[in-house]
């Protein structure tokens, strides 16, 4: 398939996305439907939406590429099951504490519950986190299509990522989680069908039907699920199944993107239901991406192709978009586009929504300004505009991001940076776990920001050293565990009695 084919479905693409946007911010620009969608979302939309989130990019092309790595294979469904029991934990502990506060931000609990100092750690925490996380996303993504199209026109990457961001910013700044409830079911629709496709297009490239499709990747070398072997390895089923439950409560249950959904939904048995769809259609989407995974290498396989290589090192994560572009007919191709498009940008308009609502909340204080004062049209139009200029700059701290990122030129470095971001979700899970589990307690509140740098420091230097200190145990996943049970013991360090309006 030509750059140009690739070039003019990605404007079609965005075009119909930017039309969505202008229809439904017809009905409303404000704050209350730029931050929680006027709490009036149907459950079953946000369910199916939250695919497209949860999955990005990365999980379009790495996942399926890692199938090929005899020590992963399919280890990582051994994660998704973990996710899983996480999902549902969330559904029954968090979200009902969430609606019960009646919260914009999910930050506020922190606040309430430990002061205000933690409720802003808490809150910065995320913003680095997400802002770091949804670049490097972004930025892997970015990297295909340049190689593949914008190379074509002379584009510097710089500008692929400009316009990539300003499309972004299009169809959000407007109307917000209203809009990419919205958009995001259709690119989950985009995603969703994209894999059953592909699998399909290879399937019929290998002549087979469905159960010799099935048959070959449960007979190949790339299906093997649970590894039970060495628990001193990464693949341990336990490490993984771990966490897997505690990735997802501090990445999802404690993250203001994901749960921001959720909370645009009526009422909490429709949020529940939501995340109980959602966990379902969730873990059978990611088997479907790891069976295209060992299909692809079967494909490979048989028609001699190599996985790209980049700088003398072997990219697994470009062996889909290989094989779609070069080796398939225009529909597949066509297929792919799609589906990689579509999952890796409803990560990050719901990412980039989540950073402007958490910033213009739990910084800038406007749903308190909302509700406590009654705002002429000057002051809600004024207030408007503010949440405009927090997006744009938000938008344009991720092309820094990314630009860094490129800069660097060195996958090792880059993964680093992206593993530390997932670090800093353990002092989260710690705040957390401390104001849940500890209701007679609170914390010295000025001493918390320092807890919580000291704690995936301390994580950080003992997974570098975990082989020589453990007698070659290699921390994986279960990290983040660490992290929070460490920020929990500092923050019982620094903790006194609870008072009256400290003690829910």
């Amino acid at each position: 398939m030509s750059a140009g084919t690739i070039l003019t479905i990605i404007i079609i693409y965005f075009g119909v996305l930017i039309l969505i946007s202008n229809l439904v911010s017809k009905k409303g620009t404000d704050n209350d439907t730029f931050f929680k969608a006027n709490k009036n979302s149907k459950w079953y939309l946000v369910a199916f939406g939250m695919i497209g989130t949860a999955l990005s990019g990365v999980t379009f092309i790495s996942v399926p590429g890692e199938v090929g790595n005899p020590d992963l294979q399919f280890k990582y469904f051994q994660f998704v099951l973990g996710n899983a029991i996480g999902f549902l934990i969330i559904a029954k502990v968090l979200l009902p504490l969430y609606y019960r506060m009646n919260l914009t931000s999910i930050y506020g609990y922190i606040e309430q519950r430990l002061g205000v100092i933690s409720y802003k750690t808490a809150a910065t925490i995320f913003l680095i986190s997400r802002t770091i996380g949804s670049a490097f996303r972004l930025y892997l993504v970015v990297i295909v299509l340049q190689r593949y199209v914008f190379d074509a026109f002379n584009i510097p990457f710089a500008i692929t990522v400009l316009i990539s961001l300003g499309l972004i910013f299009a169809y959000t700044y407007r109307g917000g989680l209203k809009t990419i409830i919205i958009t995001d079911t259709l690119q989950t629709f985009f995603l969703v069908t994209s894999v059953f496709l592909t699998i399909i297009f290879i399937c019929n490239s290998l002549n087979y039907n469905f159960t010799e499709a099935f048959e070959a990747v449960k007979n190949s070398n790339y299906s093997k699920i649970f590894f039970y072997e060495d628990y001193l390895k990464g693949n341990y089923f336990l490490k993984q199944i771990l966490g897997g439950i505690f990735v997802t409560i501090a990445m999802v249950g404690l993250d203001q993107d994901l749960m921001q959904k959720n909370l645009s939904c009526k009422n909490i048995g429709e949020a529940q239901k939501n995340m109980f769809t959602f966990t379902g259609i969730f873990v059978i989407i990611n088997i479907f991406f790891l069976s295209v995974g060992a299909l692809l290498y079967l494909y490979a396989e048989k028609n001699g192709i190599a996985v790209p290589m980049v700088d003398d090192v072997k990219r697994t994560d470009l062996l889909f978009p290989e094989i779609a572009f070069n080796h398939l007919s225009i529909i597949p191709a066509v297929v792919f586009l799609l589906g990689l498009t579509a999952a890796t940008f409803a990560t990050t308009d719901s990412a980039l929504t989540a950073l402007t609502t958490s910033f213009c909340v739990d910084f800038l204080g406007m749903d308190k300004k909302s509700k406590n004062y009654e705002l002429g049209i000057t002051n809600s139009k004024k207030l408007e505009k503010t949440r405009h200029f927090v997006h744009l700059g938000f938008s344009f701290l991720m092309f820094l991001v990314i630009i860094i990122f490129n800069s660097l030129n060195d996958k090792s470095v880059v993964t680093m940076i992206f593993k530390v971001a997932s670090y800093t979700y353990g002092p989260l899970l710690g705040l957390y776990a401390f104001g849940l589990f500890m209701k007679s307690k609170t914390v010295n509140d000025k001493l918390v920001p320092f807890i919580c740098i000291i704690s995936p420091i301390v994580c950080f230097l003992i997974s570098k050293n975990s082989a020589a200190l453990f007698g070659d145990y290699v921390i994986d996943n279960e990290l983040i565990i660490l992290n929070g049970l460490i920020t929990f013991i500092g923050l019982l360090m620094i903790s006194k009695p609870a008072t009256e309006n400290t003690r829910f």
